[in-house]
C-alpha cells in the first residue's frame, strides 16, 4: 500500500473556494489512478473525482461538475482538487485514494481503490 496524506481543508463560506492535496509516496505517480472521496457524517462514501494515471481521463460525480476540478503533478507526486463556488452540502471529510488499476470503459469512480489517506475535513459554513 502507498502513503497518502490530504492537506488544504478548512472552513469556509457559501461561495468560497479551497484546493486540497493529496501527496502521494510513490516512484511514479503517473502509474497511478488517484480519486477524491468524501463522507459526512451519517452518510455514505460518496466518489467526488478521479484521474486516471495513463492518460489523465477525469471523472465527476453530478453534484460537483462545473465546479471542481482535479489535476495531477507527477513531478511533486501531488494530486489536487480544486474547489470553487462551495455549497453547505459539500460538508465532509475527504479523502484521497490510489489504485495502479486500469479503466477500461466506465468511470474511475468505480475502481477498487488499495490506498487511502486519513483525510481533511472541509466545513462549508456562514
Amino acid at each position: 500500500q502507498l502513503h497518502l496524506v490530504e492537506s488544504g481543508g478548512g472552513l469556509v463560506q457559501p461561495g468560497g473556494s479551497l484546493r486540497l492535496s493529496c501527496a502521494v509516496s510513490v516512484f511514479a505517480l503517473e502509474t497511478y489512478t488517484i480519486a477524491w472521496f468524501r463522507q459526512a457524517p451519517g452518510e455514505e462514501r460518496e466518489g467526488v473525482s478521479c484521474i486516471s494515471g495513463s492518460r489523465s481521463t477525469t471523472n465527476y460525480a453530478d453534484s460537483v461538475k462545473d465546479r471542481f476540478t482535479i489535476s495531477r503533478d507527477n513531478a511533486k507526486k501531488t494530486v489536487f482538487l480544486q474547489m470553487n463556488s462551495l455549497k453547505p452540502e459539500d460538508t465532509a471529510n475527504y479523502y484521497c485514494a490510489a489504485d495502479p488499476g486500469i479503466v477500461v470503459g466506465g468511470s474511475c469512480l468505480d475502481l477498487q481503490y488499495s490506498s487511502w489517506g486519513q483525510g481533511t475535513q472541509v466545513t462549508v459554513s456562514s
